[in-house]
């Protein structure tokens, strides 16, 4: 059991009795003497992928959902699906493109740091890692002529994926995109 006030992004509980793992959490703190602090939370339900948002006061209690994070490599995919490997009994398993739909564009063979979340031995969605390192394929050449702003132009990665970058970046230049936002993070 776990308050509301102790939810973290990430964290996965039972709503309604089904798993949901926390996506976004907002807290709205009452002006008004008495008032209770509010706890929005964004949750997505790792079987149907629906997401759902809920208020709690802080005291109000959730369950812990049952399961286990595996760590996971990520083997080859097509466009059906991608395959991985589990790190800890070895065995193979694939999962379908709209299964992994918001993951699909961050996930490359070899990626290190994925994690399944597992529960009563089915997969039920991945854990990546808060940055990966991603080659761009596709942006327009910078502009000529200094400018005293950071100015960003879209750039393709090679997974599809389109990040606003600076405008002194290349093809085939290697960058960080933050996998929780989708934005830029770095030069790798």
């Amino acid at each position: 059991m776990k308050k509301a006030s102790d939810v973290r992004k990430g964290d996965i509980v039972k709503v309604d009795g089904e798993p949901h793992i926390v996506e976004a959490l907002s807290v709205q703190i009452p002006a008004a003497r008495g008032g209770a602090t509010l706890y929005k939370v964004r949750f997505r339900n790792l079987k149907s992928k629906r997401k759902a948002d809920r208020v709690f006061r802080g005291d109000d209690i959730l369950a812990e959902a049952d399961f286990e994070r595996r760590p996971v490599d990520v083997l080859y995919g097509d466009a059906e699906g991608m395959t991985f490997m589990d790190l800890q009994d070895f065995n193979q398993f694939t999962l379908a493109r709209r299964d992994i739909e918001e993951e699909w564009l961050y996930l490359v063979e070899g990626l290190e740091g994925v994690s399944a979340v597992v529960s009563e031995g089915r997969v039920l969605g991945l854990d990546l890692p808060s940055l990966v390192n991603m080659t761009i394929v596709e942006t327009p050449p910078a502009v000529k002529g200094g400018s005293a702003t950071a100015r960003t132009k879209p750039a393709k990665v090679h997974t599809g994926l389109v990040v606003q970058v600076p405008e002194h970046l290349e093809n085939g230049d290697v960058i960080r995109v933050d996998t929780r936002t989708g934005a830029y993070f770095s030069k790798a």
